[in-house]
């Protein structure tokens, strides 16, 4: 081969580790001889982007072919990628199957020990338990390990036998093209095993679904996603393998008053419109219970005022967020004849400051009018 192989790729020559293995990726894909029966143009562009891939991947050929060339390659002793069953072989290897195809099936040790599955269970909270941590108690129902069997399936005095339909691989194989396509065999499911005299308590799962209470220590600051992981209380192993863990992820219900925007907490408050206008100190509730908030004279309705402190507290010991409190400026309703007197006399005093006002806007209106006549 001459052609340079960053060329092959379609690659700068800088490139990093990533960028070379999606190009290569691609072109084995395009090239495929599965995806271009007996073209041989289309067979040996795949051979060719597998050998550059090849050097190119390995940190040692690299340098030797990016100081010395093809030439440099040839004296380490460097021949190609090998044969097409070598080429799948690799492929299946740095790209974990994506042809659809796994090669050749491991032969697996059917009384070895197996790992037990990971499982989630939801878990819905109050907004409170969420901003101060709460300790709850669940129940669960889950796979666990026969111990009558110890996670065998097998009546005890009794051994499993090795599947005769994949020999124990728990895989079957056929051939297509150049590819060994597998899949989980049908008769054991995957097991490599039989098992013609079962346990009488699981039926020759291996398994028994059981109740069990979990006690779950939440801590402060969580929210909405946030999860927990409970080391070996997912489903039970079999065969004497470990049991897999429990992944617990929150759900926060809202407040009917606080809004929580990671660990800030947004409040809206309420403001008369006399305290508005006069200005005042006022308690208004927090996560952690009241705080003093000192209303400015002349608040607008929607203006903010921030808490420090008073908002959540971070997970890992972080500080706690701010609460920022927003004034809803509230205008009465419901008037007593008195009040509307008193409201009547504050307009008629406030009104000659009005009228100057909008006399003053006006005539500039009217002057703006007169220049531009």
């Amino acid at each position: 081969m001459s052609r340079d192989y960053y060329e092959i790729l379609g690659v700068p020559r800088d490139a990093d580790g990533d960028v070379i293995k999606k190009a290569y990726r691609k072109l084995a894909m395009q090239y495929h001889p599965d995806r271009n029966p007996g073209d041989k143009a289309a067979e040996g562009k795949f051979k060719e982007a597998a050998e550059a891939y090849e050097v190119l991947s390995d940190q040692k050929k690299r340098q030797v072919y990016d100081a010395y060339g093809h030439d440099g390659l040839k004296n380490t002793g460097y021949s190609g990628p090998g044969d097409m069953g070598d080429i799948f072989s690799h492929i299946n290897e740095m790209f974990g199957g994506i042809f659809g195809f796994s090669g050749r099936a491991q032969q697996r040790d059917p009384s070895a020990p197996t790992h037990g599955n990971d499982l989630r269970y939801d878990l819905e909270i109050s907004f409170m338990d969420a901003a101060h941590g709460v300790e709850k108690e669940v129940e669960i129902e889950k796979p666990e390990t026969c111990w009558t069997c110890e996670g065998s399936g097998a009546r005890p005095g009794s051994t499993p036998q090795t599947c005769p339909t994949c020999n124990g691989r728990g895989q079957v194989s056929r051939s297509q093209s150049f590819l060994h396509v597998s899949s989980i065999c049908p008769h054991c499911r995957g097991t490599g095993q039989t098992i013609s005299d079962p346990c009488a308590d699981c039926k020759g799962n291996g398994l028994l679904r059981k109740k069990k209470k979990v006690m779950l220590k939440i801590p402060a600051g969580v929210d909405t996603g946030s999860r927990m992981r409970l080391t070996g209380e997912g489903e039970g192993g079999r065969r004497g393998g470990s049991a897999g863990d429990l992944y617990v992820i929150i759900h926060v219900r809202d407040h009917e008053y606080f809004i929580r925007d990671g660990q800030t907490v947004y409040l809206r408050y309420p403001v008369s419109m006399v305290k508005a206008a006069l200005g005042c100190e006022v308690d208004v509730p927090t996560v952690n219970g009241t705080a003093k908030l000192k209303i400015k004279a002349g608040t607008q309705s929607g203006e903010r005022f921030s808490l420090r402190g008073e908002g959540i507290v971070g997970l890992r010991g972080r500080a706690p967020g701010d609460m920022i409190v927003e004034a809803q400026v509230q205008t009465p309703t419901n008037l007593t004849s008195k009040q509307k007197e008193l409201l009547q006399e504050f307009e008629g005093l406030n009104g000659k400051e009005e009228e100057g006002f909008f006399a003053r806007m006006l005539h500039g209106f009217t002057g703006k009018e007169k220049e531009q006549g």
